[in-house]
């Protein structure tokens, strides 16, 4: 097994008036996406924006891209005619497919003053040139428990309808919302994204992590990470990468 701890201070950052960027792999500006990729995750950007503010309508094609928000709303519209906010607790996986163009942002007000703080990844489709799509689900009662919760998947193992369904058979997205002192189990991959949303993490017998520290595996078994304070963590399992 090979980890690589990717430190919070030393992720890609971005800012403008109303943007604030941590991104652990560049995605904005002349990047190679594919490149700087990790297993077939190619963004994950925890983004902060201010209240009332939001990006036009812009395009993306041949993309998988998941969010999570975790502080505020988010206001989504897209030009497959979906539209609503996006709140704690709920997934959002959004095929780009062949083209679609989408605006999102903060939904609150410039007056209510409430950021918004959203976790966005890119995963790679197995096929270009999909019809785009859209989908959401809440997640909010099966993360009280304090375990690994799968929300996004493709894996046949979870063919059963509980995930969100998404555009790669070689892909899994486990959040987990743990309580104080407690301990989780992350499924063994071949390539592994863990990120640490919230408070303290600790690899078994290894490093502290965290709020804003990621970890990238290869070739692991499961792993047990356990928190003190509590945490709020997601993993990506992935089968397959890409070929350099």
């Amino acid at each position: 097994m090979s980890l690589e701890i990717i430190r919070a201070g030393d992720r890609h950052h971005w800012r403008d008036a109303w943007l604030d960027s941590w991104q652990s792999f560049p995605a904005t500006g002349n990047f190679d996406l594919v490149a700087n990729a990790h297993g077939v995750l190619l963004v994950h950007n925890d983004d902060r924006v201010d209240a009332g503010e939001s990006l036009d309508m812009h395009q993306h094609r041949d993309a998988e891209i998941v969010t999570w928000v975790l502080d505020g709303a988010l206001h989504h519209r897209d030009s497959a005619g979906h539209t609503g906010e996006l709140r704690p607790g709920t997934v959002q996986r959004m095929t780009a497919g062949r083209g679609i163009r989408h605006s999102e942002g903060n939904a609150a007000s410039r007056f209510d003053g409430a950021a918004l703080r959203v976790v966005q990844m890119w995963i790679a489709p197995e096929r270009a040139g999909l019809e785009p799509g859209y989908a959401e689900r809440d997640f909010t009662d099966e993360l009280a428990s304090g375990q690994l919760v799968t929300v996004v998947s493709g894996l046949p193992d979870h063919a059963d309808g509980t995930a969100v369904s998404i555009a790669n058979s070689s892909v899994a997205l486990h959040i987990a919302r743990m309580h104080p002192e407690s301990e989780v189990t992350l499924p063994a991959a071949p390539h592994g994204h863990l990120y640490v949303a919230r408070e303290d993490l600790r690899l078994a017998e290894s490093a502290t992590l965290t709020e804003g520290d990621a970890v990238r595996t290869n070739d692991s078994d499961a792993l047990d990470v356990r928190t003190e304070g509590g945490a709020e963590i997601l993993f990506w399992e992935m089968h397959a990468a890409f070929d350099r």
